[in-house]
């Protein structure tokens, strides 16, 4: 059920140089909810009229009328430096959760997940998900950025006890590649049962590449800018594989499967 509420930080701080989580709590119900999914915040300031989109990247169930609701985001504009600056005790507007999240088989034990930067925020919603039904010593996480400072939420996948294979563009920490280069020949020794992906659209092209041409499953979170979050202003449309039509992120989506697009 999409619900909005007025929602309280409860918790927000700088994670790494340029990105911040936030904490909202929230007096509305969460439980069904699912990995993938995201909100529209509204009244973050810096000249937003509009809710903005972001992916639900915790949430911590309180009760059937309470959850706390984490935000993973990057500065990247007036929006984001202005709600950089809220404090705890702010009061915000949120609505959600919105759109198709991943979808997850019983059967899945050996998982691979792609983030890129940004990516990352709803991958840790799905691995604490996953959590909760198996163990995720088969997981493999493969983070890619620009520089040390992009690879984000290290701690807390090891703190999971997943294998994480790091990669960036100068070299700074890890294997200096795109992630997708690990991830192929991982893939090639020993294929997943299917691959989660969210980051920039060519490392998600890439990757989807990599699915086909091994035959393996996949999923992509894809990050558009939208107005309404619920198919109403369809401005946030991608091309559908099936046909000349479009699909639209914040309903068809955000979660397709790879084959469902155009690259």
């Amino acid at each position: 059920m999409i619900q909005q509420s007025v929602a309280e930080i409860v918790d927000h701080r700088e994670i790494a140089p340029g990105y911040r989580r936030m904490v909202l709590e929230s007096p509305v119900d969460y439980t069904a909810a699912r990995p993938g999914q995201f909100v529209m915040l509204g009244g973050v300031g810096g000249g937003a009229f509009l809710r903005r989109p972001f992916s639900i990247h915790r949430l911590e169930i309180e009760s059937q009328d309470r959850a706390r609701v984490a935000l993973l985001y990057k500065i990247v504009g007036a929006a984001t430096a202005a709600m950089g600056k809220l404090t705890p005790g702010v009061r915000l507007d949120l609505l959600g959760p919105l759109g198709q999240g991943f979808r997850v088989r019983e059967d899945y034990r050996r998982i691979f997940i792609a983030a890129g930067g940004i990516g990352v925020a709803p991958m840790m919603h799905l691995l604490e998900d996953l959590a909760q039904t198996r163990a995720l010593d088969a997981c493999e996480v493969f983070l890619g950025g620009r520089t040390s400072h992009d690879l984000l939420c290290i701690d807390d996948f090891e703190r999971l006890a997943v294998k994480v294979h790091r990669t960036t563009d100068d070299g700074s920490d890890g294997a200096q590649c795109f992630l997708t280069h690990p991830l192929e020949i991982a893939a090639q020794q020993r294929p997943p049962d299917i691959i989660y992906g969210c980051g920039p659209m060519d490392m998600l092209s890439c990757v989807a590449g990599i699915a086909t041409r091994l035959g393996l499953p996949c999923q992509v979170s894809i990050e558009a800018a939208m107005a309404c979050g619920m198919g109403a202003c369809l401005g946030c449309a991608v091309a559908d594989r099936a046909g000349d039509g479009y699909l639209h992120v914040c309903k068809d989506g955000p979660v397709f499967d790879a084959d469902q697009l155009r690259w």
